[in-house]
């Protein structure tokens, strides 16, 4: 058991964790483009989780707060853009 703790402990503070999360992430992008979407879209849809979760790779790693919160910032332009595109299909 504490074998495994401490994999699990080493998957996480070596930010690997945050990367399996980006590499499911990009899948769903191919995913999406494959399906007919458009690039635009897509970045408005994934961008967010994007940066969310470069967020929480910068804080496993123990980088500075101040790259936490510009990646947490940066989420937001994708959510505005995701959400122009909501309103505009939908009007």
């Amino acid at each position: 058991m504490e074998t495994l703790n401490a994999l699990f402990a080493g998957f996480f503070a070596s930010g690997h964790a945050a990367d399996l999360v980006l590499g499911v992430l990009a899948l769903e992008a191919v995913w999406l483009k494959m399906r007919g979407w458009r690039w635009a879209r897509i970045v408005g849809l994934i961008g967010p989780a994007v940066c969310i979760v470069l967020a929480l790779r910068a804080a496993l790693v123990g980088a500075g707060w101040e790259w936490v919160a510009v990646l947490l910032a940066l989420s937001l332009p994708f959510h505005a853009m995701d959400l122009r595109a909501r309103i505009t299909e939908h009007s």
